[in-house]
């Protein structure tokens, strides 16, 4: 059970009410995440364009699932993995491959590189070592790949500890067993 209660968008007035209505004319529903975040139309806000503005970069929307479903693995986040895991499908990912970035393994070498950065991330705390940086670049990624997947990697280490905090109810299909 939640700790926070999540919002009936029915009910909910104000700019989280606006901000509901847009996640579900994007998404055909307002997901729990959204609806316990909305009790801070702020947190709501800097969620949804946070989000919004890294999918203008230049990481495509399945690399960046598959950075998403990395930490949300190392950070053992059911709903995040069940979001992702729904997402990434939406990006393209198979099944296969969701459980591959899950376990930072994923076939493709470049990605693989990527998977290995994401990773020292969190074991780091973000001090990573240059030798991390020159495998990256070396993979053929340049700093704006490395300063988005820094991005990435702090938004959903947002979502994870908000789900940790509100051990949110996950209300999305649940994401394959490894």
């Amino acid at each position: 059970m939640s700790r926070i209660i999540a919002l009936d968008p029915a009910t909910t007035t104000g700019k989280s009410a606006e901000l509901f209505t847009a996640v579900k004319s994007k998404l055909g529903m307002v997901p729990n995440l959204m609806r316990t975040f909305g009790h801070s139309p702020a947190a709501l806000e800097a969620y949804l364009g946070f989000s919004a503005t890294l999918g203008t970069g230049v990481l495509p929307a399945k690399v960046r699932e598959q950075i998403a479903l990395a930490v949300a693995e190392t950070n053992s986040c059911d709903y995040c993995l069940a979001a992702h895991s729904l997402m990434g499908k939406g990006a393209g990912l198979t099944e296969a491959q969701t459980i591959e970035a899950r376990q930072g393994q994923p076939k493709d070498p470049r990605l693989a590189a990527l998977s290995r950065f994401t990773l020292a991330l969190k074991e780091r705390h973000g001090s990573v070592t240059d030798a991390d940086l020159a495998a990256l670049r070396g993979a053929g990624f340049n700093d704006g790949h490395i300063a988005e997947t820094v991005a990435v990697y702090a938004l959903n280490l947002y979502t994870n500890f908000f789900n940790h905090v509100n051990q949110t109810v996950v209300d999305l299909p649940a994401a394959p067993a490894v």
